[in-house]
């Protein structure tokens, strides 16, 4: 075999083992490279789950949520229960006291009702003459309907005339105050005349008003009437005890 032709086979030898080498190398590294990938792919979930831990992880998450739930929980209940303690104690205060809340407060914290004063409007007036004591005129009073008030605990205020005479107290003792409502009735007793002159002034009529100062006193019809230094009672539940002895 010439020379030429052996380092041409030797040539080619080479060439075909760095081919080889070559492409052993190249398997190798892809091997390699998906190795590789499959270990990442492999150790991905444990990373994700490590990356995950300074955020939290979702049972630390959901166990927290489950606390802040229950805190809320409880406090929507302790306002509840504050609400309804609140509402119950003010009922407790507002007990004792009237329908609408109103009156004066007796000193305890319990209010009574205002009770009205009759006024000389509040009520239905009438008179008659009786003969007893000399004669004098029974007034009778009640209330109109729907109006309950009081009358106060002393006698009436009766005038005679446009001249200002007054009947005064025919009686020393302070009476007793007297609720008018329905058909209850109170009777004051005037004696017109308590002197024996001759001297007097005929009338028709008195004026009435529970009490000094009301601004619309009743006037009555009495018939002829002969006044002098008149009298009056206080104002009684009985007409026996209204009579005006002198």
């Amino acid at each position: 075999m010439s020379g030429t032709r052996r380092k041409a086979l030797l040539v080619s030898a080479a060439l075909v083992g760095g081919t080889l080498l070559l492409t052993a190398c190249g398997d190798s590294d892809k091997a390699a490279g998906a190795g590789a990938a499959k270990d990442a792919v492999a150790t991905a979930p444990a990373g994700n789950a490590a990356g995950a831990t300074p955020n939290g992880s979702t049972a630390e998450n959901a166990a927290k949520g489950s606390e802040e739930g229950a805190d809320k929980g409880s406090s929507g209940q302790v306002a509840d229960k504050g609400t309804g303690n609140g509402g119950d104690k003010g009922g407790a205060s507002g007990q004792g006291k009237g329908p609408d809340g109103s009156g004066v407060d007796r000193g305890d914290g319990v209010r009574v009702p205002v009770q009205q004063s009759c006024g000389a409007n509040d009520i239905s007036w009438s008179t008659r003459a009786e003969t007893q004591a000399g004669g004098y005129i029974l007034i009778m009073a009640k209330a109109k309907p729907g109006i309950t008030c009081v009358l106060p605990n002393k006698y009436p205020v009766v005038a005679f005339g446009s001249d200002g005479t007054e009947a005064s107290p025919a009686e020393h003792a302070v009476g007793k105050s007297i609720t008018l409502s329905g058909n209850k009735t109170a009777y004051a007793g005037v004696n017109p005349k308590t002197t024996n002159t001759d001297y007097y002034k005929e009338l028709h009529s008195i004026i009435v008003a529970p009490e000094q100062g009301d601004s619309d006193p009743a006037e009555l019809k009495t018939g002829p009437i002969r006044v002098d230094k008149p009298i009056v009672t206080n104002w009684h539940t009985s007409a026996k005890d209204a009579v005006p002895f002198n």
